[in-house]
């Protein structure tokens, strides 16, 4: 077996989501409101109640009862978007007790059911805003405030960084989602991916489409757009997340799945592999040759598929020889995700090459 590509291990950093952002400015307009004093820190408690401290990159009043703070976000070593962007927040006093949320500049908001939130919401998911509540009520106590707080949530050109993530797919208008579950980016778990995969799993339904395409790339779902005319709230971006789609699929019923992906991808999943990045998983080339081998190649090209540089030219080389060697990964493919996706689903499997052609298919699915 052959790694796709080198991959170089070292150390890496964990971070903060913008929820945990958001939570701190909050927090350090509120007090700022009540004590009137600034900090360039702010430390705040995280869901399961570690304690973090944030820099704030700004913190001053507006007025006597508003007041702004800013915080640069570091999401450590996981490829966030988000990575390095300035987010802020505008924290009123109110006379009433309670907390009300809004979207500012570079937030988004709701426009299509099947989220986390009602359509109209701010982009504030459920759990910062409850870190929000949290620490907001812990600063009202200290200074034994008893009214409430309207905050808004924004994030400089966040509606620029947002046509890089799927929320306009998922119908989120106008910016970013603050998101975060733990408070802490982990490095490449990739979380807020996979949540963005299952909320566009969840939207898709919402809107009533009964056939999804999950696909690994610009290549394959543009594939599946031509193939099927399929619009694009009913293409899901797994990325190289295909087990993210069939565990969902366990909590969400839907009628038929076609993936599509690359032919080294789905050659991993033909291998059992769920996570399809290089870091998890490596193409196979003695299962490749196994296949070939079923599929009448002779001994010799099973060899040199073997000895293949790539999974790409060991496709190459079956072609030449007139071997569907694709279409032996798909079937494998196939057999290996009904193995975690429910009987109610109907499953097929497309294999493209580099220019996005279709190689190989596969289908349980009447048509």
């Amino acid at each position: 077996m052959r790694e796709e590509s080198a991959e170089q291990r070292r150390p890496l950093r964990s971070g903060l989501t913008t929820g945990s952002c958001a939570t701190a400015c909050s927090s350090a307009a509120a007090r700022l409101l009540l004590s009137g004093n600034t900090s360039e820190h702010c430390r705040i408690t995280l869901p399961r109640g570690e304690r973090v401290t944030l820099t704030l990159s700004d913190c001053r009043q507006l007025s006597e009862r508003r007041a702004y703070a800013a915080t640069i976000k570091d999401a450590g070593d996981d490829p966030d978007v988000t990575h390095g962007a300035t987010v802020f927040t505008t924290v009123e006093l109110r006379e009433l007790p309670g907390i009300s949320f809004a979207a500012a500049r570079g937030v988004g908001t709701i426009t299509r059911p099947g989220l986390s939130l009602p359509v109209g919401e701010p982009a504030i998911n459920p759990v910062p805003r409850q870190m929000m509540r949290d620490n907001l009520a812990a600063v009202a106590s200290e200074y034994g405030y008893r009214g409430g707080f309207a905050v808004a949530i924004g994030v400089e050109n966040g509606e620029q960084l947002a046509q890089k993530t799927m929320n306009p797919r998922l119908g989120i208008v106008g910016g970013l989602s603050i998101l975060g579950t733990t408070g802490i980016v982990r490095p490449f778990s990739c979380s807020a991916y996979i949540a963005s995969i299952h909320q566009g799993i969840d939207v898709a339904l919402a809107a009533g489409y009964r056939h999804l395409a999950a696909c690994t790339g610009n290549s394959s779902e543009q594939t599946m757009r031509e193939h099927y005319r399929l619009d694009d709230t009913a293409l899901i971006e797994m990325g190289d997340f295909a087990g993210a789609v069939f565990k969902h699929l366990k909590r969400v019923a839907v009628p038929r799945l076609t993936l599509c992906g690359g032919f080294g991808k789905i050659s991993k999943l033909a291998n059992g592999h769920l996570d399809l990045h290089s870091r998890a998983s490596t193409v196979d080339l003695a299962q490749l040759a196994r296949l070939a081998r079923q599929r009448g190649a002779a001994q010799s090209l099973a060899a040199a598929v073997e000895n293949a540089n790539t999974s790409i030219e060991a496709l190459s080389l079956c072609q030449q020889a007139g071997i569907d060697i694709a279409t032996a990964v798909c079937d494998a493919a196939l057999v290996q995700a009904r193995r975690v996706v429910p009987a109610r689903t109907a499953l097929e499997v497309f294999a493209v090459n580099r220019l996005g052609v279709i190689v190989g298919h596969a289908s349980e699915c009447r048509s």
